[in-house]
Order: C-alpha cells, then sequence, then structure tokens
C-alpha cells in the first residue's frame, strides 16, 4: 500500500474515533509528526500519552484501519472522497481553527483545488422559520452579491428556510455553493432536498461536505458542533434571521471567536425571528445590514457592475411592446403595491382596487407562471428577487 493511500486511511480512522474530540487528535499528530505514526505506537505508549482511563487507546487498532480502507474504497465508487487535514489543498481558513475536524467526506464533480484553492467564502445562515421579510432579504443580498462581480462561495446547512434560500439563490445566479452537512456524506437531511444536494454537489465549484462518518444520522447534537465547520469556513458569516437561541445564533459567535466578519440584518424589536440578529448588533458582534450595496462595499468586494432593474421596468421591458398600455400599466401597478406590500394577499390587492377579483387573480397567477412574483399556501404575494431581466 502506497504511503500516501495508508496516510489518509489512518487519517480518515482517527476522524472517526476522535470525532467529537478533533484537538486530542490534531495533538498527537502533530507531536508524533503524521497519522500513521500514531498507529504504530503500542497500547502502553497510547495510555501514556492519552491517560490510563482514556477509552481511546483500545480503538485505536487495526481493525478500525480496515474499515477506514474499506469505508473510502466504498465512497469513491460512489462518487465521494476524503480530504485529509493535512492535505496542502485542505481549506486554508477552517486548518486555521482549533477545533477544525482531522478530515472532511465531500461529494462533488470538481476537483479540491477547484473547490477551496484561493477561494473567498461567505456563509449565510438563520432560522428555519424564515419570514417572507427575511427571504426577500437573503436573496437581496446574494444576488447583490453576484452583482458585484466576485464569485465568492456561498456557504450554508442544507436546512429548510433560510440555508436552502442561500443555496439556491447562489446558484441562480451562478455563485458556486457549498452545503455543510450534519449527517454523513451518504445521507441528506432533510430527504426534500435530495434532489437540491444532487443539484448542488453537479454543479462546477461546488460541493457537499461533512466531517462526520458514512451513517451518521441527523442528531440535534450534529447540527450544533457542524456549525462550526460553516464558521471556520468563511471569512465572514452573514445572519439572516434568528432567535435569541439557534444554529445561526451559533455560527455567528464562532464566526466571531474565530476573528471573521459578522453581520445582520436587523429586524422589528418584537420579531421573535430577530431577535437574535438584533442582540448580535446590540453586543457589536455583528455589523448590521441597512442597505445592499452598502453592504457590499463592507464586505470588501467591489461596487455592482449594474443596477438591478426595479420589477416594473422588467415587466415594461417584457411586455411593453406586446401587449397594450392599459394592460401594462395594471400589471406594473400590480407588482409596485406587491413590493411595497410584502406578503399581501390576492385578496387584499382586490379590496384595495377597483378591479374585479377575477381579473386580480388571473394578473397574479400570470405574473407567478412568467417568474416575477411569488404566491405560498395562504395567496400571500411577494416579489421574485430572483427573476434577471
Amino acid at each position: 500500500m502506497k504511503d500516501e493511500l495508508y496516510e489518509k486511511i489512518c487519517c480518515c480512522t482517527l476522524n472517526r474515533i476522535f470525532g467529537y474530540k478533533p484537538a486530542i487528535a490534531r495533538c498527537l499528530v502533530d507531536n508524533l509528526g503524521s497519522c500513521s505514526a500514531v498507529f504504530h505506537l503500542t497500547k502502553d505508549e497510547l495510555s501514556g500519552l492519552l491517560g490510563p482511563f482514556s477509552p481511546f487507546p483500545s480503538m485505536i487498532s487495526q481493525h478500525e484501519l480496515d474499515k477506514s480502507e474499506s469505508e473510502l474504497r466504498r465512497l469513491n465508487s460512489e462518487g465521494a472522497e476524503f480530504l485529509c487535514l493535512a492535505d496542502p489543498l485542505f481549506p486554508t481558513a477552517l486548518k486555521e481553527c482549533a477545533d477544525a475536524p482531522m478530515g472532511l467526506y465531500i461529494r462533488s464533480g470538481s476537483r479540491f483545488e477547484d473547490i477551496f484553492t484561493g477561494k473567498d467564502m461567505i456563509a449565510v445562515v438563520g432560522t428555519r422559520d424564515i419570514s417572507l421579510y427575511g427571504k426577500e432579504w437573503c436573496t437581496k443580498l446574494v444576488s447583490a452579491i453576484s452583482d458585484s462581480g466576485s464569485r465568492p462561495v456561498i456557504v450554508s446547512g442544507l436546512a429548510i428556510g433560510t440555508d436552502i434560500n442561500a443555496h439556491l439563490t447562489a446558484l441562480e445566479n451562478g455563485l458556486p455553493t457549498i452545503a455543510v452537512m450534519a449527517t454523513g456524506i451518504d445521507q441528506v437531511y432533510p430527504q426534500r432536498h435530495h434532489g437540491y444536494a444532487s443539484r448542488i454537489a453537479a454543479t462546477s465549484g461546488c460541493a457537499l461536505i461533512t466531517d462526520y462518518p458514512p451513517g451518521t444520522v441527523p442528531t440535534a447534537v450534529n447540527f450544533l458542533r457542524r456549525n462550526r465547520i460553516i464558521a471556520g469556513l468563511c471569512r465572514a458569516t452573514i445572519l439572516i434571521e434568528s432567535k435569541v437561541k439557534g444554529g445561526g445564533m451559533m455560527t455567528s459567535r464562532l464566526a466571531f471567536s474565530y476573528g471573521r466578519e459578522v453581520y445582520a440584518l436587523p429586524g422589528r424589536i418584537d420579531d421573535v425571528r430577530s431577535m437574535g440578529c438584533n442582540q448580535l448588533i446590540q453586543e457589536k458582534i455583528a455589523e448590521p445590514i441597512f442597505d445592499a450595496e452598502d453592504f457590499i462595499e463592507s464586505l470588501g468586494l467591489q461596487s455592482p457592475n449594474t443596477k438591478r432593474k426595479t420589477i416594473e421596468e422588467r415587466v415594461r421591458s417584457r411586455y411593453g411592446k406586446i401587449f397594450p398600455e392599459d394592460r401594462v400599466l395594471a400589471l406594473t401597478n400590480l407588482c409596485r403595491t406587491i413590493e411595497l406590500h410584502r406578503g399581501i394577499t390576492m385578496e387584499e390587492l382586490w379590496q384595495h382596487s377597483d378591479r374585479t377579483f377575477a381579473e386580480i387573480t388571473a394578473d397574479c397567477n400570470f405574473l407567478e407562471n412568467e417568474g416575477f412574483i411569488c404566491i405560498d399556501l395562504l395567496q400571500r404575494c411577494t416579489v421574485n428577487f430572483l427573476k434577471k431581466e
């Protein structure tokens, strides 16, 4: 067996054995010089280093190495790989963190260097119970990052709400995105995001990553521990919405402890979904986001190359020469009202209009089918900021 492959097998084994205490494994490797050197020690030598009551010496065995070798061969046949902490291609920012994992399982159609090397990474995190306000601003901010002309990687956790909105907005705008999972690389949680995960893995420069061994199921503690990787990968973290306690708050505080930039979207003081953001701003941990263009400058990215058209401009650009002026005016007025009153229902649009309910419904459905607005199950209407003209 080649030395390089054996070292990877040893690293993968240490990652599994010391998964919840990676600092111990890192200390051993730093002192002994390599992962393989750990497995050349006798049980007495290991006990002398780790302590007489440590459970780890009995786990550092040939059996565990054989298990890792089999695991890596199987994953490789399934399109996944393991990247060791000592590998030059391991993300530099994450390597700087004292609690970095010994390695990462990665599923991607791209080479490691195309995912990590020289990449500017920005985390976008927040509550699963995202509001229309949060979703709108998450889309605006990621889109503004794309419009800046830069191509940073958008990192999030694949969860419902803020995470998946950030991933999809990145993909729609041509930005690479990385999903950090709280399960093994052979699973996707939630299951409803399996298609999205496959799309991420298949897109150039994108990846699914985790430090959890295959077979690891989603548990609360794994989601909390996963957050250190999101924070560690990125030079800046954006908190869209969060309660006072939540995964997004933990990620933001971890990012701050790593000396990284933290930004938060302020919200109403009586909105439970904004209380976490407001608290971080009050504690001077996070910088508030008041304007997308100012935010881009704060990140040190280029100013937007072109200003996005308003929704009225987009509608008029598309239909101004196709539909009669009164029809175009009706559509643009409807869009303007929806933009000014985020979450307005079709019934409320009708109540504040001199048009019939059938006309309002028909135009809203038309605008949704054309991708200009979104209508949820409660018939609430919002502007689709993903759509470009």
